[in-house]
């Protein structure tokens, strides 16, 4: 999923390799050889080759010549200094704006606060004449609906503090306690969840995590759309491209492990 779907033209492998290569050099952020970067990435070594001299050329990868390693360059922050003052947030609006106008739904990104909280930060609504919609600074116990059963999922907690944090949640129909664990751990193998109704009456919603590069959870993003506007297939091929997106938003915010998208 992403914005691809909506740009025409031809993708361009050499493309794709040089920013592989140039993301491998620049995570690991040590010294490393022409070989390793070729096992790695799986392009070529001769390709590699030639893609690492034209980064060293444009500043963005560093040569050794003593010790024959490359390494990243300072053109990287150049490159990166625009982007500083942004709001990260506006930085992943065009992608929940694609997800919203693909799949026809409400989506919602969820700030993960210090105390277990969610808040609204930003959203994305379809052009659907009758839809939902959910105010900015709303905010909800992490544990509740779909993106609460991703988040447990990720947080691992032990199941007589979990029960103790479920009985506490506020749900217009709430789900068994047993159905809930059941959902998180479908969520921890899957990555994503759903919640039909349970956290509001006539809704359902699909949801993921956005996790950083020490999987810690960041941002849940949603997706919420009134029951029975779309058919089930509809609403797992929208959880699909919804963990897609968080993970490539928590590669390109948080440093966290990059996932093929």
């Amino acid at each position: 999923m992403g914005r691809e779907d909506s740009i025409k033209g031809k993708s361009v492998g050499a493309v794709h390799n040089g920013l592989r290569i140039l993301r491998y050099v620049s995570e690991l952020g040590t010294p490393t050889g022409v070989n390793q970067i070729a096992r790695t990435t799986g392009v070529s070594a001769s390709s590699s080759f030639n893609i690492l001299g034209t980064l060293v050329q444009e500043g963005l990868i560093n040569f050794d010549h003593d010790t024959k390693t490359y390494s990243p360059g300072i053109g990287l922050l150049g490159l990166a200094i625009p982007l500083l003052p942004t709001n990260p947030i506006d930085l992943v609006t065009p992608e929940i704006e694609e997800l919203s106008r693909k799949h026809n739904s409400l989506i919602c990104l969820w700030n993960v606060t210090a105390d277990e909280r969610i808040v609204l930060s930003n959203r994305a609504s379809s052009s659907t004449t009758v839809r939902v919609d959910m105010n900015l600074g709303a905010r909800l116990p992490a544990y509740v609906g779909a993106v609460g059963r991703c988040y447990a999922a990720l947080r691992n907690t032990p199941e007589k503090i979990l029960r103790e944090t479920f009985d506490k949640l506020h749900w217009q129909s709430p789900p068994r306690f047993e159905d809930y664990l059941l959902d998180i751990e479908t969520a921890r193998h899957c990555g994503f969840a759903f919640d039909f109704g349970n956290l509001f009456n006539g809704l359902e919603i699909t949801a993921s995590v956005v996790t950083d590069a020490m999987s810690r959870p960041r941002y849940g993003l949603s997706g919420i759309s009134i029951a029975g506007q779309q058919s089930r297939a509809q609403i797992e091929s929208l959880a699909k491209d919804i963990k897609r997106s968080a993970d490539w938003i928590g590669t390109n915010l948080f440093g966290a492990p990059q996932v093929s998208r």
